[in-house]
């Protein structure tokens, strides 16, 4: 293992056998003192041990937009003056469509997400049926169908996995201490009750965080170990994609190695964990994209995110095919 940094190179070694680190390890891996070429190293045999095949998901904006919440980056706020498409929750067939496509495209899993803090009973069914009715006309289920439908009661998340749902998004975004300065119409401990609800009814739970949006290294380290805590079995990682009409639409990106030494913290943090790189990674890492996986990822997110565009899918399975690198 060739490690330049004598207590990086045992923090690996540690990790590679299955030892999980302390905060004080990743405050250390955080610090400017750490050469980035040796943390990303480092990631990556992490990353190679313990997860050698790429994870592609896609997604469909199911309800757009009208949402009563106040989240500082979201464009889908009514708090916000951000240009975006307002509609309710789309039909099956358009969702059907867009999931075959999404099988097509070799996406692994295919998510339905809804704006608003928290779907009606009736919403609950319609997403239940669409789920069901996927599930039947597919056999194998692959894609896998995920849901990100905001905040969920016991009951929903019963009757959803009665459907078929084996896995469903919600991100906590950042750390606690941050949350209030980002979202003020709902409480973080609200974000984590779903995630224990979901856990309780043995589905599968992706939850990550965003980003580039004020928050300190603290705050993301203190994120992915109660991510950690929670036992969430993915982790989506975006980057701010600062939007015009949003409170945080003039906000500088972070610079495209910051985003790659984030990935890396995160790997050894949640060492055996998907964590797969979603919004902003076009505009934050520009050239630097393929380091993704050398930084500890394992998957992306293909096609494009909710209001805005991601690129050509044809690209992003030209860099894994050029990296050889083995998808799901």
């Amino acid at each position: 293992m060739i490690i330049k940094n004598k207590r990086l190179k045992l923090i690996v070694e540690r990790i590679i056998d299955h030892q999980s680190i302390k905060e004080k390890d990743a405050f250390f891996l955080s610090s400017p003192e750490i050469n980035i070429w040796d943390l990303l190293y480092g990631a990556n045999i992490i990353r190679e041990h313990f997860i050698n095949k790429i994870h592609l998901c896609s997604i469909i904006n199911a309800k757009s937009g009208d949402c009563s919440e106040d989240c500082k980056f979201c464009s889908q706020s009514v708090f916000h003056n951000a240009k975006v498409d307002h509609y309710p929750l789309i039909n099956i067939e358009v969702i059907k469509n867009a999931y075959y496509k999404a099988k097509s495209l070799g996406a692994d899993g295919f998510s339905i997400v809804t704006s608003g803090n928290m779907l009606s009973d009736d919403e609950i069914n319609s997403i239940s049926n669409i789920i069901r009715d996927i599930n039947q006309r597919n056999n194998n289920n692959n894609p896998y169908v995920c849901i990100s439908i905001g905040h969920l009661m016991l009951k929903h998340i019963k009757k959803l996995k009665k459907s078929g749902l084996t896995k469903c998004h919600h991100n906590l975004e950042t750390s606690l201490n941050f949350f209030p300065q980002i979202c003020s119409t709902h409480s973080y401990d609200e974000r984590i009750e779903t995630i224990k609800y979901l856990k309780k009814m043995e589905v599968k739970v992706c939850s990550g965080g965003i980003f580039g949006i004020g928050e300190k290294w603290d705050d993301r380290i203190d994120l992915a170990f109660t991510l950690k805590k929670l036992d969430v079995d993915s982790i989506p990682l975006n980057f701010l994609m600062p939007i015009k009409g949003t409170p945080l639409g003039n906000r500088e990106l972070i610079p495209p190695m910051e985003a790659l030494k984030i990935i890396a913290l995160f790997r050894y943090i949640l060492m055996d964990k998907d964590i797969r790189i979603c919004a902003g990674r076009e505009i934050v890492l520009r050239d630097l994209q393929s380091l993704i996986y050398y930084a500890g990822a394992n998957g992306m997110m293909i096609g494009g995110y909710l209001t805005q565009l991601g690129r050509a899918v044809k690209y992003d399975l030209q860099m894994l095919e050029d990296l050889g690198l083995q998808r799901k």
